[in-house]
């Protein structure tokens, strides 16, 4: 990465600042100034790609910047468009323990590659 991320949190407790600020490698599949796109090293579908806004935020509940989820949704769909799945994707955003959030950093799941099956669990 090119800029340390702006991080109020603690960067030793956050698995995606430490990714964000080269502590922990990661093959980077998109970067910009305010997010970056990983692959997720346990995936649950043929491509499974993670979208993180550079500045740390616990979830969504955390983010009250309209601008900066717009961002964070249209990088989303370009990561989607570049991994060509063209046959249609599921976006997912976890929140909290009860939602199924492992990683206390806000972050965006792009899947596909396969028949996504509803309801997902």
């Amino acid at each position: 990465m090119s800029e340390a991320l702006e991080s109020p949190g603690n960067l030793e407790d956050c698995l995606f600042c430490k990714i964000g600020n080269g502590l922990i490698s990661s093959k980077f599949v998109h970067e910009d100034k305010h997010c970056y796109a990983i692959a997720d090293i346990t995936p649950q579908a043929p491509t499974h790609i993670l979208v993180i806004p550079k500045r740390h935020y616990a979830n969504v509940t955390a983010l009250d910047d309209k601008l900066l989820m717009g961002e964070l949704f249209c990088t989303a769909a370009q990561v989607a468009r570049s991994a060509n799945l063209n046959s249609g994707f599921r976006l997912v955003v976890n929140t909290g323990a009860d939602g199924g959030q492992s990683v206390g950093h806000l972050h965006i799941h792009v899947m596909g590659g396969r028949q996504m099956l509803w309801p997902p669990g």
